[in-house]
């Protein structure tokens, strides 16, 4: 039972968007590791969220296994070009935290929630699934105590991250290949 010409058409446009949008988000993600934000003066790892703005954009016009594959994607490849170990446990925490919280967000709340608000909870998910990993490795809960300093660079990263994903959503909107995608 094979797909239609309509179905493998949007299937292969999904896959080249999902592909596209890993491309572009592992570039963020190498580009903000460029960035010493710990020089300064904030806590060492911190980084900006930009690939964010992609799983985000993502989340909007894809299916949730798209999204899902993208964040795998974003999270493995620049992990082996830029980590360790240690850095993929927190990423991959992180990230998938902070998909599941935006992805159900979208899908419950599109219109409760604007994309900004929608890109800080997915911010913070994102710092809190980094804490739990730490504790894990670590073997102790007394990371926790950079949790409010966390919840502060989420909420101003989430809304930097919202109002580029906001952009990017209306700027793509424009383009034939994603009409048919809108919701």
């Amino acid at each position: 039972m094979g797909l239609s010409n309509s179905e493998s058409s949007q299937a292969l446009k999904r896959t080249v968007i999902v592909a596209i949008f890993s491309a572009v988000a592992v570039v963020l993600g190498i580009v903000e590791a460029q960035i010493p934000l710990s020089a300064m003066g904030l806590m060492p790892g911190a980084k900006l969220g930009f690939a964010n703005i992609m799983i985000l954009t993502c989340i909007y016009f894809l299916r949730g296994r798209d999204a899902f594959m993208l964040v795998i994607l974003k999270t493995l490849l620049t992990a082996f070009i830029l980590g360790t170990f240690s850095s993929l446990l927190f990423s991959l925490f992180g990230s998938l935290l902070s998909f599941i919280v935006m992805f159900l967000l979208m899908k419950g709340g599109r219109m409760q929630l604007s994309l900004i608000g929608v890109s800080i909870a997915g911010s913070i998910a994102h710092n809190i699934g980094q804490l739990a990993a730490a504790s894990m490795v670590m073997g102790t809960t007394s990371i926790m105590y950079y949790l409010p300093i966390l919840l502060v660079t989420g909420i101003v990263t989430g809304v930097a991250v919202g109002y580029a994903v906001r952009y990017l959503v209306s700027s793509l909107s424009q383009i034939s290949l994603f009409e048919e995608f809108l919701r």
